[in-house]
């Protein structure tokens, strides 16, 4: 026995072993703990309580949703307005942060030195803060209803959110929204095609022109055909508040506003890494070609800089994912505010609601994760 443990591989594997048993103690012991502690105050394990009645209101939902709902319901509503305002982040602060940080390396003094500022103070103060100042400072000073800022009669802004016109579809809309996607197969196929073209005979072909001639004929014809399958609900002013139309409560406006203008900041500065990771003589010999300015950047400079840029923005994604958590400051009814947050104080299923929450997060980190690697490996250089 003492041979068999003298040996380095077997004794690794009785200390991963050991290690392994002693963790699984470990929670053992936590869990049984905590059960004995919820039946000492008459509360009940288990997930039954998903099937009762909630019996609160929620701001924003995504889907049907009214006070004798479900706390199952209330999950995917906090679940959704998660998700949506995580999506809606990581494209604001991509655009934003690509934009930012292109500037920030302009020959241009008082561009590079704007996007600049804006990194350094934007980076630089806490994100609770940032969310702070859009919803009190800017958005809670707004006019009331009656005297709403707008744009014509289809846009008004004031303390209660953003009044929007709402696309309703009308029969034939089926026909437009597979008309659209079929578009986009089409440009997705001739971009393929295109790219192919260019490198077997060198020829670059107009792709944007064809793309939008593609995306835009084939729906005009069907809107014409079909008599236009779409109408739109206007908002409108009724007592002391607007009805109909499509309405941005100011708590998702300024979540988004934050979390969008602070990841914005780190991406700019990774984006400015990543393109003056790039070797110099890259350029210099694209100049020589004679290549434009943009497509410098587009065609040479970003391609090889995006192997620099796409792991750290990576991690910027997964900590936007998680501070959108920070909605419950503010009333914005994500997952933590309506289901770790008011369903758990109802409940008192501390447990069960605190471990769905923590998967949810770690589920949504691991698939974005998934998916950032899976388009880092595609764009890596593959060495011979």
């Amino acid at each position: 026995m003492m041979r068999w443990l003298n040996q380095g591989r077997n004794r690794a594997l009785v200390f991963q072993v050991a290690l392994m048993l002693g963790t699984m103690l470990f929670f053992f012991l936590i869990g049984a703990n905590a059960l004995s502690n919820l039946e000492q105050q008459g509360i009940t394990s288990g997930f039954a309580f998903l099937s009762q009645k909630a019996g609160f209101g929620i701001i924003q939902t995504l889907i049907d949703y009214n006070e004798s709902s479900t706390y199952g319901r209330t999950f995917l509503v906090g679940l959704l307005n998660t998700i949506l305002v995580s999506a809606l982040g990581i494209i604001g602060a991509t655009v934003l942060g690509f934009i930012v940080g292109i500037a920030r390396i302009s020959s241009n003094w008082l561009i590079a030195k704007l996007a600049a500022l804006y990194i350094e103070i934007f980076r630089n103060l806490p994100l609770l803060l940032q969310v702070f100042f859009w919803y009190f400072a800017v958005l809670r000073s707004l006019p009331l209803p009656r005297n709403s800022l707008h744009i014509g009669d289809w846009i008004f802004l004031n303390i209660r959110g953003v009044y929007m016109p709402r696309p309703l579809p009308d029969l034939g809309f089926t026909l437009l929204v597979i008309g659209f996607f079929t578009s986009l197969v089409a440009i997705g196929i001739l971009f393929f095609w295109a790219r192919k073209y260019q490198e077997k005979t060198g020829k670059e072909l107009p792709v944007f022109p064809l793309s939008l001639a593609i995306l835009v004929v084939p729906i005009m014809i069907i809107w014409c055909t079909t008599g236009g399958p779409l109408h739109w609900e206007y908002p409108s002013l009724q007592g002391l508040n607007f009805k109909g139309g499509m309405t941005v409560i100011p708590e998702l406006a300024a979540l988004l506003l934050a979390l969008t203008v602070y990841t914005a900041s780190f991406i700019a500065e990774i984006v400015r890494s990543g393109i003056q990771s790039v070797n110099h003589a890259q350029t210099e010999a694209a100049r020589a070609l004679g290549l434009a300015q943009r497509k410098i950047l587009r065609l040479v400079v970003i391609p090889q800089a995006m192997r620099v840029v796409i792991p750290q923005m990576t991690s910027q994604y997964l900590n936007l994912i998680k501070n959108s958590s920070l909605a419950a400051a503010i009333g914005y009814p994500d997952l933590v505010a309506v289901f770790a947050g008011t369903s758990l104080n109802q409940t008192g299923q501390a447990i069960e609601i605190i471990a769905m929450t923590m998967a949810v997060y770690l589920t949504l980190n691991l698939t974005t994760s998934w998916l950032m690697n899976k388009y880092n490996a595609r764009v890596l250089l593959q060495e011979l």
